[in-house]
């Protein structure tokens, strides 16, 4: 089979994107799946110029996600990225996907004038710590506190 294609998700693969999510946050203990509200979410990442919808395909088929989104950092004096959704199909998994697609949004990042990434990553999840330490994504000593609006 050919190798996978990095490249920008369009309209057409909400229903795959859907599909990543919705493994994702199967894991993740904080979020719960809910088609509607996530394929909005989606949606206006694919519309805002601040944002990015990473895919990887392979034969038509959309195997893995990533996205990422700009914020102002004072810390940074300027842009940052959120890398958010970082998601590949089980049956493509260990074979470089993630790594590039992590890499595709540090670079779309950069591309924007950021000059950090970050992302939030469940505290349970072993294995993405591992594969995200391996990306050179470091743990800090923020947590993450968040109140429902």
């Amino acid at each position: 089979m050919s190798a996978a294609q990095i490249r920008p998700a369009a309209a057409a693969d909400i229903p795959a994107l859907l599909d990543l999510l919705k493994l994702l946050f199967s894991i993740e203990k904080d979020f719960v799946f809910n088609a509607a509200k996530q394929e909005r979410g989606l949606r206006m990442l694919l519309a805002s110029p601040q944002a990015a919808v990473i895919v990887a395909a392979q034969g038509g088929q959309v195997i893995g996600m990533c996205t990422g989104q700009l914020l102002i950092s004072t810390a940074q004096g300027g842009p940052s990225a959120l890398v958010e959704d970082v998601a590949v199909l089980p049956a493509h998994q260990g074979k470089g996907l993630g790594r590039r697609l992590v890499a595709a949004a540090e670079a779309w990042a950069v591309s924007h004038g950021a000059s950090r990434i970050q992302l939030l990553a469940d505290r349970n999840n072993a294995p993405a710590l591992a594969f995200y330490q391996k990306t050179g994504l470091q743990s800090t000593a923020m947590i993450c506190l968040r109140k429902m609006l």
